[in-house]
């Protein structure tokens, strides 16, 4: 994975990172708990102390979403919004949207489509 610490400015990093949890941050055993996966959880703790806020983004809801909340906290791992848009996100578009807004997604079914901007040519 990337690593980011700062920006070009030297800012600490604030985007904002959704990340699944079945298949992304433990292997996928629904409706079971599975098995960490280091790196990921690893990464996503670093991305978090430098700066970036984390979502926790999963079709979990219910039980299987407590369940997945207190897995991860047990993991060290905690979350600024769980299936849930950032405050200032709502704030700024004057409303709630089913999407989560993030600069990245983390999910073990991901496809990435094309070109997005930043992207190198």
């Amino acid at each position: 994975m990337i690593t980011t610490n700062t920006t070009p400015t030297g800012e600490p990093d604030r985007r904002i990172i959704a990340v699944d949890f079945d298949g992304c941050l433990c292997d996928s055993y629904w409706p079971e708990l599975g098995e960490p996966i280091p790196e990921v959880l690893a990464e996503i703790k670093h991305r978090q102390r430098t700066g970036c806020r984390i979502i926790l983004w999963t079709c979990r809801c219910g039980e299987q979403l407590a369940a997945a909340v207190d897995w991860c906290a047990a993991h060290g791992l905690h979350f600024d919004a769980v299936n849930d848009n950032l405050p200032e996100v709502k704030a700024a578009y004057g409303c709630e949207s089913r999407k989560i807004t993030a600069d990245e997604y983390w999910d073990d079914r991901a496809v990435r489509r094309g070109r997005c901007p930043g992207d190198p040519a």
